[in-house]
């Protein structure tokens, strides 16, 4: 594989020696109207990017009748969200049949990755109040955002400002649902910030099920007249009983609490032709869980993940296109009672470049990411995005590539009487392709693509007979795993108002089913149909609602039909809510052994003051 990797910087470099003398050009994106995706070091208006990616506006935010991430990401199509219980207390993140440590989380750019398990990484997802829009990138990615980014990324992007407001909102409803929140806005002379602070709290659906969540989030831009400097803090904390989130079915009395927090600092530099974004980080997680609630003596972890990390990504337009680099150093710290106190230091270093010809209807980006870790190895891993532009509404695309992620922590030494890990474990690699083909105008847009992923190595937790209970952290066999998905938005009026439908559809099939059979713990719940659709609608005024459909029915031969939906009263200043959730009381199951919530009601009421 290692020659591939030396022939893919070679054509790389070829391409750059022969591209065409051509005038630089600037986008006028604002004449565009466009969206630009910033979650990559080449900036590119959303219809010119050459891979599958999906955005969720702030205006489809509003309409998801959802109230936190978890929720809102189930209405992808290609997105797995495996929820255990309400509010997002715990889920997992699964990108076209991926795992859950295979999805990298990102905020404005930062990678949220956690050493000790991808369990944690929807831990990091902040409230919707301070999203401006969500980057979905599907597909491989670890060429643009390097390891853990194995079958695609999710880049939440913040408001930049909310002028000077406040925004107060609070919801109750079923299970003794209970949500508070404030969010301000404070635009200054020289300076602008965005605070907010919320709490969520219920009793519980069944029991043991309860949880109290938090979450506090501060964005400020310091000497915004000159040399601005852009300061992110975020702390989350959930506390939720676990009754059989992990071990058995049987293990009712589990209880858990996690504690995210993120710090950042980043700027930019910018000439006619050089742009450079450097950023330092620092984040923390933090996992108790204790296996009987009432007698943590019995069995308890404690994990306390570290990461310190400094980044410079940097763009370069030329007059053979536009060259984007970066480098990626960070150092991860983990201190467990069970996984050990551990270390790794990490660079990656990246580089790739457009280009573009035939009158600018081609684009070619090749590029590479080349990965040290000091406890593993070098990992170079190449590839090349293409488009052609039919015309200014359709364009074809397609894209190949390598990908990997390394073990985490907890799949190279956790230990508990069901699990062992494994410290002989290797990295995970794949090779995929995919083609696909967008449109856009301003009522109608519709997205095609066909994806195929030839993973080795890949790890699962095996048992060795039906009869074991100890599943062992181990590398399967090659996988094969090829779909195809659809998206489709028509935007239409009625009355002078605007109505949206929006329909997605994913196919899924890969072979893990036939290599395991009973003795996997997490490959046999892929999505195999996963069919979503969102009609918005507004007939009067100040009254809006949405219906929200989910048709999911996954490799084993479980199906099921969940219908939620939204209703919004504006009265000037003030909103009321109703969102009604799984309406006809779908009996189901996501993750594991925990039953979803049955049909439930959340009542609410904001107040907004400019």
């Amino acid at each position: 594989m290692k020659n591939n990797y030396f022939l893919a910087i070679a054509i790389l470099v070829s391409i750059i020696g022969n591209a065409q003398n051509e005038p630089i050009k600037q986008r006028d994106t604002t004449a565009l109207g466009e969206v630009i995706i910033n979650s990559t070091r080449i900036d590119l208006p959303f219809k010119e990017n050459s891979r599958t990616i999906s955005i969720i506006s702030s205006e489809d935010i509003k309409n998801s009748a959802a109230n936190n991430i978890a929720d809102l990401l189930q209405q992808v199509a290609g997105l797995d969200i495996r929820r255990r219980g309400t509010a997002g207390s715990q889920a997992d993140l699964y990108i076209r049949g991926g795992g859950f440590d295979q999805t990298l989380l990102l905020i404005d750019g930062i990678k949220m990755d956690d050493a000790q398990t991808g369990h944690h990484t929807m831990n990091a997802a902040l409230p919707i109040e301070v999203i401006e829009r969500i980057e979905i990138i599907k597909g491989p990615a670890a060429r643009v955002f390097g390891q853990n980014a194995f079958n695609g990324a999710i880049n939440i992007v913040t408001k930049k400002e909310l002028k000077n407001s406040v925004s107060i909102k609070t919801e109750t409803g079923s299970f003794g649902q209970f949500n508070g929140g404030v969010t301000v806005g404070a635009d200054l002379e020289n300076s602008s910030h965005i605070v907010h602070i919320d709490k969520m709290s219920s009793a519980g659906y069944r029991h043991n099920t309860d949880y109290d969540n938090s979450n506090y989030f501060v964005k400020s831009v310091f000497n915004k007249n000159k040399k601005a400097i852009e300061m992110i803090t975020t702390f989350q904390e959930r506390k939720f009983g676990a009754n059989g989130f992990y071990a058995r079915a049987s293990a009712t009395e589990q209880y858990e609490e996690t504690q995210n927090s993120l710090i950042s600092f980043s700027t930019e530099f910018k000439t006619e032709r050089l742009t450079m974004t450097p950023r330092v980080y620092w984040k923390r997680n933090q996992d108790k869980y204790v296996y009987l609630r009432n007698d943590p003596t019995v069995y308890r972890n404690l994990h306390i993940t570290n990461k310190m990390g400094a980044e410079v990504n940097a763009s370069y337009r030329s007059n053979a296109g536009i060259t984007g680099f970066g480098v990626d150093l960070s150092k991860v710290y983990i201190k467990s009672n069970n996984l050990g106190d551990r270390n790794r230091f990490m660079t990656t270093l990246f580089l790739e470049h457009e280009f573009k010809l035939i009158n600018d209807k081609l684009d070619i980006t090749p590029g590479v990411a080349v990965t040290y870790f000091s406890d593993f190895d070098f990992y170079a891993f190449p590839g090349i995005d293409l488009g052609y532009k039919i015309s200014d509404q359709l364009k074809a695309y397609g894209n190949i590539g390598y990908t990997y992620r390394i073990p985490t922590y907890t799949d190279l030494y956790y230990n508990d009487p069901s699990t062992a890990g494994n410290p002989d474990l290797e990295v995970e690699e794949a090779f995929a392709q995919e083609i696909g083909i967008k449109y856009f105008s301003p009522k109608f847009s519709g997205s095609l693509a066909v994806y195929n992923r030839d993973a080795q190595n890949l790890i699962d937790y095996i048992r060795p007979n039906t009869t074991e209970t100890i599943y062992t952290a181990t590398n399967i066999t090659d996988v094969n795993t090829k779909g195809f998905e659809v998206d489709l938005a028509y935007h239409f009026k009625l009355s002078n108002f605007k109505q949206t439908l929006a329909i997605g559809y994913n196919f899924l099939e890969d072979d893990i089913l036939e290599q395991n059979k009973e003795l996997s713990r997490y490959s046999l719940n892929t999505l195999k149909h996963h069919f979503t659709t969102r009609l918005s609608t507004q007939l009067f005024k100040n009254v809006s609602q949405n219906i929200i459909y989910k048709h999911a029915e996954r490799t084993t031969g479980d199906s099921y039909n969940v219908w939620d939906a939204s209703l919004a009263i504006n009265l000037k200043q003030l909103e009321f809510t109703l969102t009604a959730s799984n309406i006809f009381n779908a009996d189901y199951i996501e993750a594991g052994f925990v039953p979803m919530p049955p049909s439930n009601l959340l009542f609410g009421l904001r107040y907004n003051l400019k």
